[in-house]
Formats: structure tokens, sequence, C-alpha cells
């Protein structure tokens, strides 16, 4: 793969990825209310181009295998990024971060795993049902909860926490089709 065929909206969910190191940065050189405030604006300018690269691959017509394939990896090493940073400053426990980690890494290796049914070996990437979209607006609402330590943060922390459950549970699940 050349970079030539990465499309804008892939290159929109990339940039995602610059949060990260912008975040942690802030917090090596201080955790303070300001710091904590430029935190969350770069986390919700990276949560808002979840929603536009979606925008743009479906009105450039660019949507791509590798683009559904990107965007929500992108999506789950921001959040757990972002937990773990929370584990380090005493805000969560970690075992429930090893929840949310091992459901993410157990439905990403679910939903892209080959089908036997398959001629080519491989299965199309699936997208997020109901409960996975929730589960996500859940953890963004508790990552900037927590990273301006609004009161009772930790409840939205415990619900992105269920939500991560249930939605993990249900995505395995078998349902009956009428």
């Amino acid at each position: 793969m050349t970079f030539s065929t990465i499309t804008l909206p892939t290159w929109v969910t990339l940039s995602r990825l610059i949060a990260i190191p912008i975040i942690f940065g802030l917090f090596i050189w201080q955790d303070s209310e300001l710091t904590r405030l430029i935190a969350l604006t770069v986390f919700l300018i990276a949560a808002v181009t979840d929603w536009l690269d979606g925008y743009l691959a479906r009105k450039l017509n660019q949507i791509t295998e590798l683009g559904k394939f990107l965007d929500p990896l992108v999506d789950k090493v921001l959040t757990i990024a972002l937990f773990l940073l929370f584990i380090e400053l005493g805000q969560v426990p970690a075992w429930a971060v090893f929840v949310i980690i091992t459901r993410e890494l157990l439905i990403t290796a679910w939903r892209g795993a080959p089908s036997s049914a398959s001629d080519t070996g491989t299965s199309p990437i699936i997208a997020a049902n109901l409960w996975g979209k929730a589960k996500t607006v859940m953890q963004i609402v508790a990552i900037a909860a927590l990273l301006v330590k609004i009161p009772y943060a930790i409840a939205f922390f415990w619900i992105a926490v269920a939500l991560t459950l249930i939605s993990g549970i249900l995505y395995v699940v078998p349902t009956s089709k009428s």
C-alpha cells in the first residue's frame, strides 16, 4: 500500500492518533485545571473527527475496507490510551480498564476473523451495532468527564464499563432471525 491510496477520510481517521501524545505530554508537563481543559479540547476535537471521517467517506464516496478497519481500531487505541492514563492518575481501577481492553480486543478479533463460508478465507469488516455505538458514546462521555474531574465522573465510567460488557456479550450471542 502506498500513501497515495489512502483517502482523505482515512487521513482524518489517522489524525486522531495525534491526540494521544498531546494529551500525555500535557499530563507529563503538569496535572492542572488548565492542562485538563486543554486535554479535554484536544480529546473533543479527536472525537469530532470520528464523525467527520465517516461523513467525508460517504459524501466523497470514499468508503474503503481500510477505512472501515482503521476507524474502530483508532477509536480503540485512543480510548484505551486515555483509560490507561486514568489508571496512572488514580482515577479508575485497573481491573475495570482490563475488562474494557479485553472486550475491545476480543470483539475486534471476532469481527475480523476469517469466515469459513468465504471463498477467500476472509470476511468483510462487520459494522458496529447500536449497543456498540452506545458503548462508544458513553466511553467518550466518561473520558471527557474524567479529564475535567466533574462531580460523579466515575459514574459515567461505570456506565461505560457496563455498556462495554453488554455490547460485547450481545455481539457474540447469536440472535434469532425471524
